[in-house]
């Protein structure tokens, strides 16, 4: 159907285009050269924008900025899902910033401003000047505040593209139109799989697999998600299968290695980003070093470099770093040695027209992985937790992994926009003894593993049972589910397998615990009936982050 859609939409445009030159021809017999000129720009300037649009997009270098082999999008991914009315996830590209029109000033004048999470001007609507004169100079934070309010150049078109997060800089009196680019669907997420591997036996067992996990299964609307599950699947049933052809004596011995390997597979997000990142460890080494052996040599230099350039930089909110931002966290910009490995896949720069180059990771998930990492490895080697500062009275007292845990899920919640929410789950994942023993050598064990797990799934029920938004209370279930704790989630199972939630007076944790499993559910919630649950308005205001995912709520 949608491969219909496709054609239909490119045969209409070319449909168009031929009726356009139709109309320049009759023009010209009718010595109507002046209208016949202005089309023929317009057309001509049409035709060339697409050609560079599509010689400049049709292939990807996944996960990659200048290395590797391209390939074509067609090849990997799927139809994205364009809505008007909300805003998600924003990921759109332009070509423009050369124009070859004889008469310019008859068009009008598109500004696209893509990316406004990048910016780090303050963007001071309210407080700025009012500025009309497009010939007398001002600061690019004034002349960007007056374009997008209309005082400046009100008869040019603006498109914006931002994450949700900074959306809300622009005034809403500014905006006359909202669109989201959504990510894959269920339905697209298992093509994505099955157009990446060429082995429809390796793809089915990949797809079974991330569907096993919800929360890895809801991750992989996001491409890149897909990408990093793709590329340490595939490493792991490899190696499965390299291991199965030197053993063929399925002797109890070789029995129980391949049980254990089963259970390495990753189950949660911590997991898949942690054998993501040793595998691009692993791969640097073959490449540059020569070296085979599966023991891990960690460049903690690096890593400690980079991750306080991920930390630092999250806790501003910033994507976006340039070169004095790698130089104050002690990254050499001018030696590759430094991105091998690490870099030259999780970390990707783009160079400016002003600016010069600008450093950015391949998607946040990843910044907000390294992050954690560094949180981990800072008290490991200061005995400190990284949001204890110089001029706290706490800087004298070591602190415990507790303490930076519990410090890390109040920072988390006291955040308006949710920016820390992933970075609270994989510190909390990184906290686990499964996933630091992946990282051994790297990490030294914490000694009360297993009692910092205890306090601090406590503490996080705690906090469940006070007065959260839903988004924020989701979010401490899916941290819950990184410490492997369902104790909450299968009391509300119980209930709903007794049908009693009709009746049944629930906690505040337990509400979000009820949206955290229909959330989580196997089934796509084609309608969702309100009227099964108790009547009040708590249970519509706990509920409403599954009324908004429904595609029909009674």
């Amino acid at each position: 159907m949608q491969d219909s859609i496709k054609d239909f939409n490119e045969n209409r445009c070319d449909t168009k285009e031929a009726a356009l030159d139709l109309t320049i021809c009759f023009l010209r017999e009718m010595k109507q050269d002046e209208a016949a000129d202005t089309l023929e720009d317009e057309l001509v300037f049409i035709r060339q924008l697409k050609c560079n649009l599509k010689k400049k997009y049709q292939c990807v270098f996944e996960g990659i900025a200048k290395h590797g082999d391209s390939t074509l999008l067609n090849n990997i991914y799927t139809d994205l899902y364009i809505t008007q009315g909300g805003i998600e996830q924003v990921n759109t590209e332009h070509e423009t910033k050369r124009l070859n029109l004889t008469r310019m000033n008859q068009f009008k004048v598109l500004f696209i401003l893509d990316g406004l999470d990048e910016c780090r001007l303050p963007l001071n609507f309210d407080g700025n000047e009012t500025w009309h004169d497009v010939s007398s100079p001002a600061s690019l934070d004034v002349l960007l505040t007056n374009l997008i309010k209309g005082n400046l150049l009100p008869s040019a078109l603006i498109w914006i593209t931002t994450r949700p997060a900074a959306a809300t800089k622009i005034p809403p009196d500014c905006i006359d139109l909202e669109t989201e680019v959504r990510g894959f669907n269920d339905a697209q997420k298992e093509e994505y799989f099955k157009k990446r591997f060429t082995d429809e036996n390796q793809a089915s067992k990949i797809i079974d697999h991330v569907k096993q996990s919800k929360s890895l299964f809801i991750m992989c609307h996001i491409p890149v998600f897909c990408w990093i599950s793709a590329t340490v699947l595939q490493n792991i049933l490899e190696e499965k299968k390299k291991y199965g052809l030197k053993n063929n004596q399925a002797d109890d011995a070789s029995k129980k290695l391949q049980e254990s390997n089963t259970e390495d597979i990753p189950k949660t997000l911590t997991q898949m980003y942690t054998h993501f990142l040793r595998f691009q460890i692993v791969q640097s080494r073959r490449k540059y070093d020569g070296q085979y052996a599966p023991d891990i040599s960690w460049d903690k230099d690096a890593i400690h470099s980079l991750g306080k350039l991920a930390f630092h930089q999250l806790e501003r909110n910033n994507l976006i770093f340039y070169d004095t931002d790698l130089k104050a966290c002690g990254i050499d910009i001018y030696k590759a040695s430094v991105y091998s490995g690490m870099c030259t896949q999780i970390f990707k720069e783009e160079t400016g027209i002003i600016l010069g180059t600008m450093y950015c990771f391949v998607h946040l998930s990843i910044q907000e992985f390294i992050a954690a990492l560094y949180a981990h490895l800072f008290l490991d080697i200061n005995k400190k937790s990284v949001f204890v500062h110089e001029s706290t009275e706490q800087k004298n007292k070591n602190e415990t992994m507790i303490d930076m845990l519990k410090t890390a899920v109040d920072k988390a919640l006291e955040s308006d926009n949710g920016h820390l929410d992933l970075f609270l789950r994989f510190l909390l994942g990184l906290s686990l003894q499964s996933n630091q023993l992946l990282l051994q050598g790297l990490l030294t064990q914490q000694d009360a593993i297993d009692k910092s797990k205890k306090e601090i799934v406590q503490y996080i029920k705690q906090k469940l049972d006070g007065n959260l938004s839903p988004e924020r209370s989701i979010n401490l279930f899916y941290c819950l589910n990184e410490l492997n704790d369902q104790t909450l989630v299968k009391e509300i199972q119980t209930h709903l397998s007794k049908g009693s939630l009709s009746s049944t007076d629930l906690s505040p944790a337990q509400w979000s615990a009820l949206a955290f499993v229909l959330l989580t559910s196997e089934e796509e919630l084609e309608e969702f009936d309100l009227q099964k649950f108790k009547k009040s308005d708590e249970c519509l205001i706990r509920l409403s982050a599954v009324i908004k995912t429904s595609k029909r709520a009674l």
